[in-house]
């Protein structure tokens, strides 16, 4: 079952709630915006139906492109719907959406009110020279996972995963390209056990 929602701050930004019955949530942040990236995604489709039922999603999609800076307030404006409604929450994000996620992690960090833990599925390193996630990845206090495909030569991951695994965050590599073609329904279930554990849900 899922409901729409509308989210509030002040841009238009719609979202799709899975499960809604569910205590705890994750936060899920599309693809780039200019590039087709929507709630819609097969990707997150996918961690969403792996952490349902005992788990609730809101996918959303973003409000009008703003260079990344709005993209990011709206995963927090996001998050903060949920914090409204959920005991826990969680974020996740793919290619754009994963650093999009990293950085609205880091920013609640920052005021003391961090995500319960964030999943980032490829995801790019930066999203210009003051959004980069790699440099705020230290200051997240939550459990982190990243996932990446050995074979994606799209997005710059590297720098990422590097970070990560200094920061001791569970890291897992794929044989699989940007797309994971193929693989979707892996994807969802490796970030799925992930975000489930973390949340304190059933694994």
């Amino acid at each position: 079952m899922s409901e729409r929602v509308l989210v509030p701050g002040g841009r238009d930004v719609r979202a799709t709630l899975d499960s809604p019955g569910a205590d705890a949530c994750v936060v899920a942040c599309p693809p780039h915006p200019q590039m087709g990236g929507k709630r819609t995604d097969r990707r997150l489709q996918a961690v969403s139906d792996a952490i349902a039922p005992e788990v609730s999603t809101l996918r959303f999609d973003y409000g009008a492109w703003d260079e990344g800076y709005g993209e990011v307030a709206d995963a927090r404006n996001a998050l903060g719907w949920a914090r409204d409604r959920y005991d826990t929450v969680g974020l996740f994000g793919y290619s754009f959406g994963g650093c999009v996620a990293l950085l609205a992690a880091a920013a609640e960090s920052d005021e003391d009110v961090p995500p319960a833990a964030v999943a980032a599925l490829a995801p790019a390193s930066r999203l210009v020279d003051d959004l980069d996630a790699t440099a705020r990845l230290t200051v997240i206090d939550a459990p982190g996972y990243v996932c990446y495909g050995e074979r994606d030569t799209t997005a710059d991951w590297e720098p990422v995963v590097e970070q990560a695994r200094d920061c001791d965050w569970t890291v897992e590599s794929l044989s699989a390209d940007h797309h994971f073609v193929g693989q979707t329904e892996r994807v969802g279930e490796s970030c799925g056990e992930f975000l489930r554990s973390a949340l304190d849900g059933p694994v």
